[in-house]
């Protein structure tokens, strides 16, 4: 069975969850000019996410970040290792892409339940 779990777009879930695999996505709530600012925002969310899926960033398996500016990757890492669970690290990777507005991060991760 698989369960969505609604996004603040009709068109888009936030989270879905199929076979013990949770898949979620999220960019920060404060479009603030800040790298980092904006990274704790958008984890803030992918842990909000996580629990409405019944699962934490403990079990994250994978997390794939699209920042606009590689520049300002250092930025990203310094949020990312303050967040992160280090007893149960995932992979992570980290992409240069244009993104809507004024988006600097939109992250997606897999997670068991």
């Amino acid at each position: 069975m698989t369960k969505r779990i609604p996004g603040a777009v009709a068109t888009r879930s936030r989270a879905v969850i199929s076979n013990g695999i949770v898949t979620t996505v999220a960019t920060s709530p404060n479009k603030s000019d800040s790298m980092y600012e904006q990274v704790q925002g958008a984890l803030a969310a992918i842990d909000k996410n996580l629990a409405d899926a019944g699962t934490s960033k403990a079990n994250i398996l994978t997390a794939i970040c699209y920042c606009a500016d590689m520049a300002r990757k250092p930025e990203l890492n310094k949020a990312w290792d303050e967040w992160v669970d280090t007893a149960n690290i995932p992979m992570r990777a980290v992409l240069g892409v244009q993104l809507e507005n004024k988006d600097l991060i939109e992250i997606i991760a897999t997670a068991t339940i």
